[in-house]
């Protein structure tokens, strides 16, 4: 039976022996049509060459660019995000235009901002007025393509603010933004302890995007614990219509291997 969703491949995470530029095109050809990223360059404002060079492998790969994710600072060393960040509000905001540049040629739908961890020596009331003007920001600028802006609870990081829906529920709120929601990445709210049917039930209308993983593990459905399909059943009954990202650690040679081939919806 047909999925009542499409996939998109996180391919920061998944295909990680292909080269970077070389995984858009091994998503099609394991029968997706959208990728997305987390940010693929090392700095805020990439040059054009590295900018276009990204583009073309996309666009030449025949996939969609489902989502992007504006510059989180270097996630390898703890980093979650600029939003928050009073000595890096220059380089988000940079980052902004080029980041929905990309996304407008190549019909992205959503772009992650990553909150931002605590920041020792700055009230928290500080660093929350600084992302909601860079979110109201990014917001404006994600409007302008037909986009949106998201906020991601995360795990594993005791700093990052954003752990339970709630609490990006009440930023979204904050903001006020027609076109800012919540990423609801599944593994991350149950590695957080959240209550996710009652968390989709109570805010299901901020959701505007949904990765998941298992837990515990990060791995592929049915390595662990979480029973996935309930929850996008529930998430899908709300009205949900948008991309399901696989977003999972996976050393298998066949990574999609779960998935049923008969029919699912790329």
């Amino acid at each position: 039976m047909m999925s009542p969703y499409s996939y998109t491949v996180n391919c920061s995470i998944l295909l990680t022996h292909l080269p970077l530029l070389e995984r858009p095109h091994a998503v099609r050809d394991a029968g997706f049509n959208a990728v997305e990223f987390w940010w693929p360059f090392d700095s805020a404002v990439p040059g054009d060459r590295e900018v276009d060079e990204f583009v073309r492998a996309v666009s030449d790969a025949g996939v969609t660019l489902s989502h992007l994710n504006f510059v989180a600072g270097n996630l390898a060393a703890g980093d979650r995000g600029l939003l928050s960040d009073p000595r890096r509000a220059s380089e988000f905001r940079d980052n902004v235009d080029v980041v929905v540049g990309i996304g407008e040629q190549l019909g992205a739908s959503g772009f992650n901002a990553l909150y931002g961890n605590r920041i020792d020596g700055v009230a928290p009331a500080i660093q929350d007025e600084l992302a909601t003007e860079n979110l109201v920001l990014a917001a404006e600028a994600a409007a302008r393509i037909g986009a949106c802006v998201l906020l991601e609870p995360v795990s594993g990081f005791p700093a990052y603010p954003l752990k339970l829906a709630r609490d990006a529920a009440r930023v979204i709120d904050r903001v006020g933004a027609p076109n800012i929601g919540l990423l609801a990445d599944l593994y991350h709210l149950a590695a957080n302890g959240e209550d996710i049917p009652s968390a989709i039930a109570r805010f299901n209308a901020h959701i505007r995007h949904v990765q998941i993983a298992d837990a515990p593990g990060r791995g592929a459905p049915g390595t662990g614990e979480l029973p996935l399909t309930d929850y996008l059943s529930q998430i899908c009954e709300t009205g949900y219509d948008g991309y399901v990202s696989l977003e999972y650690v996976s050393s298998s040679a066949d990574p999609f291997a779960w998935l049923p081939r008969d029919g699912f919806a790329g």
